[in-house]
């Protein structure tokens, strides 16, 4: 058995699918990410801007590297399956790959220095980095080459097989591995359903994201700002990132359900209860996500969304929670109150 091969096997064992691995070559995007940053469409993301020349060439992020092993792992949670309680109290929808109890950068890194383990009890002295989401390392590219999947025209890697829920992982390594076959073909066609599916119409043209129209930046990574008034309707009930351009693609619609236990939905998650999260203080937002992917955004970014989302749902049983935001010590959320409460007054004028 060849070492790609045990590498693979490894890789199935510790629940990646799919897997292949990339020269580590100049990734073909680089040039459009340049484009992409000259535009201003990263946003407040400014940590692509500082490390741009670094992700021309992965040897930036190891030294003396020759091999990309890409790894995916599923994260798709169905829907609840109950139907709505017209009686319970509103609720906001948190993006599936958070439902979870774990987050994914932990996991998916504590499996890729398992599979590390293969390459060191084989090549003993080699060099090998496990990349998650946090390097400067265009893992899209480098899976494509690897032979997992395509550029969907809402910018996700899509795999024939799996569709498109699902993390993406990279090890790095020194050891020159036989690379896999890219994946040359687009399997889109003349579907647009996911662009005609974004509310905040964040798809300028297909392949191509201004993140700051994306639901998922605006609940995300737009940290420190108010989300601009002119998007807040479009946001609906999202509270954390958005799944709708994946929703209606239809490689999705076999896509099979999560195995990992950290990444079943937690109940309280799926949905969220607006009025919990509108009363949530800084010592119990600290308990209930300190270590969990809605930590990112912090309270302040967490209960601004909740409160958008509370005026997009027209119930007027969320007045009282939004009024006590008015004296909450966070501008961010004192203002998306202020705001949700104009709505949910003309909603009942």
């Amino acid at each position: 058995m060849t070492l790609e091969m045990l590498l693979k096997d490894r890789a199935r064992e510790l629940g990646f699918d799919p897997v292949g691995i990339a020269p580590a070559v100049r990734p073909a995007g680089f040039e459009h990410l340049q484009e992409w940053l000259k535009q201003g469409m990263a946003g407040e993301m400014h940590y692509f801007a500082r490390r741009e020349e670094a992700y021309s060439d992965p040897t930036r992020c190891l030294p003396g590297v020759r091999s990309v092993i890409m790894v995916g792992l599923n994260y798709h949670s169905p829907e609840p399956t109950a139907p709505p309680n017209e009686s319970a109290s509103p609720t906001g929808r948190i993006a599936r790959y958070a439902r979870g109890a774990a987050d994914y950068h932990d996991v998916l890194r504590d499996r890729l220095k398992s599979l590390a383990d293969v390459l060191h009890e084989h090549r003993p002295g080699c060099r090998t980095r496990a990349v998650v989401d946090t390097a400067p390392l265009l893992e899209r590219d480098f899976a494509r080459l690897a032979g997992l999947g395509w550029f969907g025209k809402n910018t996700m890697l899509i795999n024939r097989r799996i569709g498109s829920w699902f993390f993406l992982g990279a090890l790095l390594t020194d050891v020159e591995l036989t690379p896999d076959e890219p994946h040359r073909t687009d399997h889109c066609g003349t579907c647009t359903r996911c662009l005609d599916a974004c509310p905040t119409d964040a798809f300028t043209v297909p392949y191509v994201l201004d993140a700051r129209r994306c639901i998922s930046y605006l609940t995300i990574e737009l940290r420190d700002d108010p989300i601009p008034p002119h998007l807040r309707e479009g946001l609906g009930d999202w509270v954390f990132g958005c799944d709708i351009c994946q929703e209606v693609c239809p490689w999705n619609r076999k896509a099979p359900p999560v195995a990992m236990d950290e990444f079943q939905p937690q109940s309280d998650l799926n949905p969220a209860g607006l009025e919990w999260l509108l009363n949530l203080s800084e010592e119990a937002f600290e308990s209930r996500f300190g270590k969990a992917p809605l930590s990112r955004p912090g309270r302040a970014g967490v209960l601004r969304n909740a409160a958008i989302a509370a005026g997009n749902s027209g119930d007027s049983s969320l007045i009282p929670a939004l009024n006590d935001c008015l004296n909450d010590s966070e501008p961010l959320i004192r203002d998306a109150a202020k705001w949700a409460l104009q709505q949910l007054n003309f909603a009942q004028s």
